[in-house]
C-alpha cells in the first residue's frame, strides 16, 4: 500500500554532514578535541590563580607604608619606582 512506502523511506533517512551543516561542525568538534590540551591550560590557570590567591594573602598580612619608596622598591621588587 502507499503507506507502507511512505513509512520506509521516512524512517530510513539519516541526515548526514552534508545535508546537515550543524551536525558536520559537530563531528569537526569531536574530531579535533584534544584532552590533553584542555587539561594543560586548566592546569596553568588553576596555578596562576594559586599564585594570585599566594601574594593577596601575603599581602594583606604585611603592614605596608604606602608612603615608603623603599617598601614600595621591595613589593616590586626592582631597584626603582
Amino acid at each position: 500500500s502507499g503507506c507502507s512506502s511512505l513509512v520506509s523511506s521516512c524512517c530510513f533517512f539519516i541526515p548526514t554532514a552534508s545535508t546537515n551543516p550543524k551536525a558536520a561542525l559537530k563531528s569537526k568538534i569531536v574530531a579535533e578535541f584534544r584532552p590533553q590540551s584542555l587539561i594543560d591550560e586548566l592546569l596553568l590557570y588553576k596555578r596562576s590563580e594559586d599564585q594570585i590567591e599566594l601574594k593577596e594573602k601575603q599581602l594583606s598580612t604585611m603592614r605596608v607604608d604606602v608612603c615608603s619608596t623603599e617598601t614600595l622598591k621591595c613589593l616590586k621588587g626592582k631597584d626603582s619606582v
